[in-house]
């Protein structure tokens, strides 16, 4: 026997069903909500029961504690568990399918076999393969690209029917609410639309002044309501007059926004909109169109010439290098060369004869003289010893 709910039950049952978030479908012909008990639990530990006030213990301090109590509030009836089945779908709709199916890949095979009568199967072989790996290139470049829109997953429908074993489990179990309390909002806004309604009823008992007040306020929102009646007929006015003189070349909207599906200040954005569709229009886009195309081919030739000049300095440092490290290397076996010839000439007998400068003779003589006075000295040094 399952007795009435406490306060405390309907309280924390009255939470659990304003804060959990639920989903509506349809069981046994009506429309219901219902949660997952994970997320209940969840909801639970953060509430203000799962706290510890001044002398008393939480009432929620694990998810076994929250089980226990979500099993008492089942037990009194604020929710049922549900049972998931799967939407399956009927079989004519899958004969159907299956017979469209055999039909398009008939009609196919016919046209193939028309269509490579002619061909030899080389020619089909590569064809095939050509065509798989560009579609495999394909799919790996769109798989790279992150802004290539996805294959849409299709959702699998289900229906909720009555569990037989009634129990509170903590996981991906579904629940159907049977409690549901009226929200403290919809209570105030009913409360404010009877009140509304009596004091309407109550009209000739006004004072005078009031009465005037309201005779004027709806007098002037019947003409802002028609004001703006005769706005949007004027609008399609102006722009019939102005289509019709251009001859279709001119599109003037005055207030397009004015019947839109927006806010009441973004109605009167912007004042108006004009838009010319004539041939220089379409020469104008032709034009742009071609402009752009002319930019990338030229970004692309600059970044090609850009690449050959990279190359082309490179390839010039690299003789550079070369030339002169082979300069040095000439320069270094002609002076070789040079002195050996002078120092074969010096040890001929004389017949060899060789082009000699002006400073080299000087030299020379230099050389000569100082060597003469070297051999005086070395005379005269033994005739002073023997004196």
């Amino acid at each position: 026997e399952v007795g009435e709910p406490f306060k405390e039950e309907k309280a924390v049952a009255k939470y659990l069903r304003f804060n959990c978030p639920t989903k509506s479908t349809n069981m046994m012909g009506h429309r219901v909500d219902y949660f997952i008990a994970s997320k209940a639990v969840d909801c639970l530990l953060d509430s203000k029961w799962a706290k510890a006030k001044k002398g008393e213990e939480a009432l929620f301090t694990t998810r076994e504690s929250v089980v226990d109590y979500c099993n008492r509030l089942l037990k009194k009836q604020f929710f049922h568990r549900a049972l998931k089945v799967m939407k399956m779908k009927p079989d004519k709709d899958t004969k159907k399918e299956k017979e469209k199916g055999k039909a398009e890949s008939g009609k196919e095979e016919e046209k193939k076999s028309k269509k490579e009568s002619g061909k030899d199967e080389k020619t089909k072989k590569e064809k095939e393969k050509e065509k798989k790996k560009d579609g495999e290139k394909e799919e790996c470049k769109k798989d790279e690209i992150p802004g290539t829109p996805k294959k849409k997953e299709t959702k699998r429908k289900f229906k909720l029917e009555p569990h037989e074993d009634q129990v509170f489990l903590d996981g991906n179990e579904v629940y159907v609410w049977i409690y549901d309390p009226v929200h403290f909002k919809t209570f105030a806004m009913g409360l404010v639309l009877v009140i509304a309604v009596i004091a309407a009823t109550l009209f000739p008992l006004w004072p005078a002044e009031m009465r005037v007040g309201v005779y004027y306020l709806s007098v002037g929102a019947g003409c802002f309501v028609a004001s703006i009646l005769l706005l949007a007929v004027a609008r399609c006015i102006l722009f019939l007059i102005i289509w019709l003189i251009t001859g279709g070349r001119h599109h003037f909207w005055f207030l397009p926004n004015l019947t839109a599906d927006v806010g009441f200040i973004d109605s009167f954005r912007p004042l108006y909109t004009h838009e010319y569709k004539g041939p220089k229009a379409d020469l104008k886009k032709e034009e742009k169109s071609e402009s752009k195309k002319q930019q990338k081919y030229d970004s692309e030739e600059k970044s090609d010439s850009e690449k050959k000049e990279d190359n082309g300095k490179t390839e010039a440092t690299r003789n550079l290098g070369t030339d002169g490290s082979g300069g040095e290397r000439h320069s270094d076996t002609d002076s070789d060369r040079r002195e050996d010839d002078r120092s074969q000439h010096s040890s001929g007998n004389g017949n060899d004869f060789e082009m000699i400068t002006k400073e080299e003779l000087e030299q020379q003589t230099d050389e000569g003289d100082c060597e003469e006075e070297e051999e005086e000295d070395t005379e005269s040094r033994p005739s002073h010893e023997k004196s």
